[in-house]
């Protein structure tokens, strides 16, 4: 069975998929594996020639400040890179999930409605938290002022619709404790398998 992780940005879902990956979940992070997609040298060529080279360092790293500049507003060439990486994502999570057959799989991605990849998900997690604290959780986290979170917040598919469209809701505020909802809703998932 495989599980879709999504949430807005700082809402928690990292602690949530820990906290899963702990109880026996196998999970498959879909941001840190298109980080390691933007270094394969086919992948970087194609970059390079949508995005220019400026989104590498010298040191072959990838310049995520760059790439989200470039993009951020410009949803034809969102796209056209989503293209690149989108795909390659897609087949390494095909092979994490065979490597990990009979064990509940979990996908965390942040944009799993956006990108339409709720449909190759069997059931729906979404992390929540007050915007607020999701507000000063990224700015922490990322260093980015008030106004550039709250755009973030602004590009994403609002919180509200994406617990409309989940199986599960897990609440990451400070008025109610985390680990007991994690585990109630591990403990439904394994009675699913």
């Amino acid at each position: 069975m495989t599980i879709g992780l999504t949430g807005g940005i700082g809402s928690g879902k990292s602690v949530v998929s820990k906290l899963l990956e702990i109880m026996g979940c196998a999970v498959f992070n879909s941001d840190e594996a298109a980080k390691d997609i933007y270094l394969n040298a086919d992948v970087k060529e194609k970059v390079i020639a949508l995005l220019g080279a400026d989104s590498y360092n010298e040191k072959g790293g990838i310049e995520r400040r760059v790439i989200s500049s470039k993009i951020f507003n410009d949803t034809l060439l969102l796209h056209q890179l989503n293209g690149i990486i989108h795909p390659a994502v897609k087949e390494k999570m095909r092979q994490f999930a065979e490597l990990h057959a009979g064990k509940i799989i979990v996908k965390e991605t942040a944009l799993l409605f956006e990108t339409h990849l709720d449909k190759e998900v069997d059931k729906i997690i979404v992390v929540t938290a007050d915007e607020e604290q999701r507000v000063k959780r990224v700015m922490e986290r990322d260093g980015l002022s008030e106004a550039d979170v709250l755009l973030r917040i602004k590009k994403q598919l609002p919180q509200e619709e994406k617990v409309e469209r989940a199986d599960f809701v897990i609440t990451n505020n400070e008025k109610e404790l985390l680990i007991p909802q994690v585990v109630k809703v591990y403990e439904k998932l394994k009675n699913l398998g």
